[in-house]
């Protein structure tokens, strides 16, 4: 129905009658629409008015109209019809205001976007950024404001009008078939078929393969989305993007699980898609990110646009006080460590990987003590994950044996490992951190709803104390959601999500804290925060594993750094005698510390 009004003006070129009809296929569509969900009003009265203008004007008459030329068109519809190459902007979000409940998530925001641009969108956890790009594909339906591409105003109902109109998306939260296999992901819904309707798989292998190849984006298209690791999961999500073959691309935290080298690709990858012509909005956290490829960056916070700048007139600590509204801290302080007792002893650890036939970790024996944070680096998919799933008790071992506190937790169950005094935040907070229908007060209390202070002796959820407690560490940690503890833990940001597991995990007061990528998705602000409570739990006695893809935050935190490739660990550093260049040598397997000796087959 967008092309009503042209095709209207053909029709009258054509005689009275044909025009008649066409009226008549209107009116009943419309009609439809109203009887069907009395949705498309705005279109139903640009119908009308369209109609009404005719009316006057198809007395005049429009012998000299073609489809091409625009003749006979008022002045404002001939801009169009010349052609919309001289609009400057690929698209145009004006005055877009969302609300859901107890919250406006986004509030009378303005965006534009230039052909061939690199935008970046930066705000705080729940600023509302994920929700303007959900507008823009289709996901959700603003209140207020339009739309615009090329200049002109369009109506996005769904994904589907997104793709037919050229924008892609690559979500923050993966949206993938965890039963279906990496290339069914890629191929979903644009799937190649013969003239007889049958897949050719074949040809759709090879395209992916080459875009795989030319990119940069290491996949196993044969391997089931539920067994790959995270990072594997967002490179499915970029090339299902690239497959489409989108003009404007969307990348929402498209760095949160990927590797520095890999991250350094991706921006290499950013710059020659913008150099084709393409437009990008990237939504991201890290600033040194958005001051290396973006050309220019709208800030949100709290629902609302602060500003729009040119990357290369501004810099970080401006970018961060227009973020947060304060100044932020990019240092971590912290003492001297002072290590203690053994808290967690791995011992000849092996774990079988879901990809293939061989380990994922290989004899890995490590020992960390109360009182100091060891960090496992590594590129990811070198078995951090597994080792990891190994240690808390999500996956078996086919070898080896784990203590905790000097009692074998080897084949212990979670619950055991948890009163022990084990925390753990996960890599996959929707998988294993979050009961995405549950509310928040309820996973707050997930590992411990069995506790006298929530439960009564006859067996009732003690509900207030429930909401007491929920409420303080929502107060605490500062989690943002529009309806405080009775918050349906699906509906808020990514970065929310993963500050409510943190502060559920830390308010245990653990003895042993396994912390998978614990910033993932944070803003400045909120990673300044979670360093410091890091810190703190070290210095409290607590024993800190920590697994993070982040060199910055490998160096800056940790007291001791163990290095795993392909399975094994293959260097001990100190942070404060290594650099970077050293560790990348490590983590790409280019060297291999002495006491450890030759590879593993």
């Amino acid at each position: 129905m967008h092309d009503v009004p042209r095709r209207l003006l053909l029709f009258l070129r054509h005689g009275r009658k044909n025009a008649i009809k066409l009226i008549g296929e209107i009116l009943k569509t419309i009609s439809r629409n109203v009887l069907k969900n009395g949705r498309n009003c705005d279109k139903i009265d640009n119908i009308y008015k369209t109609l009404r203008t005719l009316g006057s004007k198809s007395r005049r008459g429009y012998s000299g109209l073609t489809e091409q030329s625009g003749a006979g068109l008022p002045a404002e519809k001939k801009m169009h019809a010349e052609g919309t190459n001289a609009c400057e902007y690929a698209v145009e979000m004006i005055g877009i205001t969302k609300r859901f409940p107890g919250i406006v998530a986004n509030d009378n925001i303005t965006l534009q976007l230039k052909k061939g641009e690199i935008h970046a969108l930066l705000g705080e956890n729940g600023a509302g950024k994920s929700t303007l790009m959900s507008v823009l594909f289709g996901l959700y339906h603003p209140e207020e404001g339009e739309i615009r591409k090329d200049g002109k105003t369009v109506e996005i109902n769904d994904p589907n009008d997104a793709n037919a109109r050229g924008i892609g998306m690559v979500h923050q939260h993966f949206k993938l078939v965890e039963i279906f296999s990496v290339l069914d992901n890629i191929i979903l819904g644009v799937e190649p078929t013969n003239s007889a309707g049958f897949l050719k798989k074949t040809e759709a292998r090879r395209r992916v393969v080459e875009l795989s190849e030319k990119y940069g984006l290491r996949i196993e298209p044969d391997a089931l989305i539920s067994d790959i690791t995270v990072g594997m999961q967002q490179r499915t999500e970029i090339l299902k993007m690239l497959y489409r073959n989108n003009e404007i691309l969307i990348f929402d935290e498209p760095t949160a699980v990927l590797t520095p080298q890999e991250i350094d690709e991706l921006m290499e990858i950013m710059r020659s898609l913008a150099a084709e012509g393409k437009s990008i909005l990237f939504i991201s956290h890290k600033l040194n990110e958005i001051m290396a490829v973006a050309d220019r960056c709208t800030v949100l916070r709290k629902g609302r646009c602060i500003g729009t700048v040119d990357v290369k007139n501004t810099t970080k600590e401006e970018l961060s006080r227009m973020m947060v509204g304060r100044d932020v801290d990019f240092v971590v302080h912290k003492d001297e460590a002072k290590p203690k007792e053994i808290v967690l002893s791995a011992e000849g650890v092996c774990v079988e990987s879901k990809l293939h036939k061989h380990l994922a970790v290989k004899n890995v024996s490590f020992n960390v003590r109360a009182g100091e944070i060891v960090c496992i680096a590594g590129i990811d998919g070198n078995g951090q994950t597994e080792l990891v799933y190994g240690i808390t008790g999500l996956e078996p071992l086919s070898a080896g044996k784990v203590q905790m506190c000097g009692k074998d937790i080897t084949a212990a169950p979670i619950r055991k490992r948890s009163r022990l005094g084990m925390s753990h935040i996960p890599e996959d907070r929707h998988k294993h951190g979050l009961v995405l229908d549950y509310s928040l007060e309820y996973n707050m209390i997930l590992q411990r709803y069995f506790e006298p202070q929530f439960v009564s002796p006859a067996g009732f959820l003690k509900r207030g104390a429930i909401r007491e407690y929920s409420d303080e560490l929502i107060r605490q940690y500062d989690v943002r959601s529009g309806q405080g503890s009775v918050t349906v833990v699906r509906s808020m940001s990514g970065g929310n999500q993963q500050k409510a597991i943190v502060a559920r995990e830390l308010d245990k007061k653990p003895k042993l804290l396994v912390a998978v990528q614990p910033t993932r998705g944070l803003d400045v602000g909120a990673i300044e925060f979670i360093h410091k409570r890091l810190v703190e739990q070290r210095d409290n006695g607590a024993a800190v594993l920590l697994i993070s893809l982040e060199l910055d935050e490998v160096m800056n935190l940790s007291d001791r750094i163990l290095v795993m490739y392909e399975g094994e660990i293959v260097g001990e550093l100190d942070p404060k005698k290594t650099t970077v260049e050293e560790l990348g040598l490590y983590m790409a397997g280019a060297k291999r510390g002495a006491e450890y000796g030759t590879k593993h087959e």
